[in-house]
Parts: structure tokens; C-alpha cells; sequence
């Protein structure tokens, strides 16, 4: 490994990876971090396919809506192939479809809307009233507390210097098994500079959109997505990008989990940015399936 590799932080090498290798027309190579996941993020498919997708959309025209699905678990050791379908390319918007292939099989599709700029109405929710960033448990002591209890493939992999930084508001979900409410709110930031280019800033809250979304639907069962006795994954995951961020400090993620039935969880995701604005929207379902025999 070359020192200059060597020397990158873990916010480098996620822009690196989100600088997909450009194949064919409407084709596309992108690579995973080996850092010891026996699968690849779902946040990181998410990205680079949002990534392939603005490569093939008018420069005037933002991401505004994803939905995707989770298909079968992605291979860390071998590339990804995104192949993107022009759907469509109206006045203001425009359509696009991805699809992820590893090993000659479909892992991940994903639609995306882009729209040109434009003004309209402008409102939304209130950013809850929550304890700020530097109150609450750095990411060392967060670390000391919670992986302890996790399996050592987790702890080796949450172990490693990260692009993304979480601080959650309570920790009292990774120190008992007592049944809670299904909610949380975390404050996340990249832990390095991320480019100022709104594709790469959208790339990077679509990875972060990704981070404990799921583990909130279990909350109110008293169980962990790093409970051994679960199986435990994303199914699909929706996203609204509302406004631009720069995505230079803290933001808060509020997340509530309205409905779990038949070996699914569903979660629901608000990201606002410190001062308060809406950036975006979130919606997950994954599957909480109890192992046999637990």
C-alpha cells in the first residue's frame, strides 16, 4: 500500500470511493473500503449509486428523491457494476434508474428525480429541542461503552476510524434490554471536508441517511441490531433531499419507528441542519428476523 493511501483519512477514501470509474456510457465501476464487513454498507450502494445517477443528469438539475431496494448482500472483495437507465428528461425534471450488479446478479435498484432549481412555498417541521453535540459522550468514550457488549467482527469494524461521527442524545438503548420508545435522535457529522459540490454532498448525507436508521425499530422490543439472535437488514430505503447543505457541522437526525410486523421494521428519519433547517427526509423498512431456535 502506498504511504499517500496510507495517509488518507476515512472521509478520503469515501470520496474516493464515491469517484466511480467510468466504463462505458451510462456504465460505472466503484470499489469498497476492506474494513473487515463480511458485506458491503448499504449507505455506500446508496451513494454510489446516486453518484452514477448524477453522472448522467444535466449539471443544472439536483437530486430531489430516491427510492431503493436492498436485493441481496453486496461482496466487500469485488467491484460494483452500475449500470443507469435514462428514464426519462422532461422541462424541469428528470428520471433515472440504477442498478447495482455484483457476480453477475442484480444486488440493488434504485430510481432517482432530479429537478432544476426553482422558488415555491417554503415551510416545514420544528427541529426538536435536544441537547447540543458537545454536551453529550464523545465518539471515544461511545466506543468504551457500547462495543463491549458487541460481537468482534462489530467491534473490529466500528473499532476503525469512520467518514461519519454519531453522537445519540440518550445511550440508555446500547445499556439495557428494557423496552423503549422507538425514537432516537443522534447528531452526525462527516469527520472531514467534504467536497464543495452538491453531488458529493448529496452522495454523503444518502451514506450517513444509512447510519442507525434501522436499529431504532427495535427499541420498543428491548433488542439491538447487534443482538446475535436477530437477523437484521435494510429491505428499501427512501430519501428526500429538501434543501442544500454543506454538510461542514453537526447534524441532527431524529428518527421514529411507527409500525413493526411480520419480521420487518419500519423507521422513519428527519435530518436538520444545527441552525435548524429541513435538509432531508428518510424512510426505511428492513428486515428484524428472530433467529431459530432463539
Amino acid at each position: 500500500m502506498s504511504q499517500e493511501r496510507e495517509n488518507q483519512t476515512a472521509m478520503d477514501q469515501l470520496i474516493r470511493t464515491l469517484d466511480l470509474e467510468n466504463l462505458e456510457v451510462n456504465l460505472f465501476r466503484g470499489s469498497s473500503p476492506q474494513v473487515g464487513w463480511q458485506r458491503v454498507f448499504g449507505g455506500q450502494v446508496i451513494a454510489q449509486a446516486l453518484m452514477a445517477a448524477q453522472r448522467c443528469v444535466e449539471a443544472d438539475r439536483f437530486v430531489h428523491s430516491l427510492h431503493a431496494y436492498f436485493m441481496r448482500p453486496g461482496d466487500p472483495a469485488v467491484p460494483i457494476i452500475y449500470q443507469v437507465e435514462r428514464i426519462r428528461d422532461g422541462s424541469s425534471f428528470a428520471t433515472r434508474r440504477v442498478v447495482a450488479i455484483q457476480h453477475g446478479k442484480a444486488i440493488f435498484s434504485m430510481s432517482a428525480s432530479f429537478q432544476q432549481e426553482e422558488e415555491g412555498f417554503d415551510h416545514q417541521v420544528a427541529m426538536p429541542d435536544v441537547k447540543q453535540p458537545e454536551e453529550l459522550m464523545g465518539e471515544t468514550e461511545f466506543r468504551e461503552v457500547f462495543l463491549s457488549q458487541a460481537p468482534e467482527n462489530v467491534r473490529k469494524y466500528w473499532g476503525r476510524e469512520r467518514p461519519v461521527e454519531i453522537r445519540p442524545v440518550s445511550l440508555v438503548h446500547y445499556l439495557t434490554k428494557d423496552k423503549l420508545e422507538p425514537e432516537a435522535h443522534i447528531w452526525v457529522r462527516p469527520t472531514g471536508a467534504v467536497p464543495d459540490d452538491r453531488h458529493y454532498q448529496a452522495a454523503v448525507l444518502a451514506y450517513l441517511s444509512d447510519m442507525t436508521l434501522l436499529d431504532t425499530s427495535l427499541y420498543a422490543h428491548g433488542r439491538s441490531i447487534f443482538d446475535p439472535s436477530l437477523q437484521v437488514a435494510s429491505l428499501d430505503h427512501a430519501m428526500w433531499f429538501h434543501r442544500p447543505s454543506a454538510l461542514d457541522d453537526w447534524l441532527l437526525y431524529t428518527q421514529d419507528s411507527p409500525s413493526a410486523f411480520g419480521a420487518r421494521g419500519m423507521t422513519r428519519g428527519s435530518l436538520y441542519s444545527r441552525t435548524g433547517s429541513l435538509i432531508a427526509s428518510v424512510a426505511q423498512e428492513g428486515l428484524i428476523r428472530k433467529k431459530a431456535n432463539d
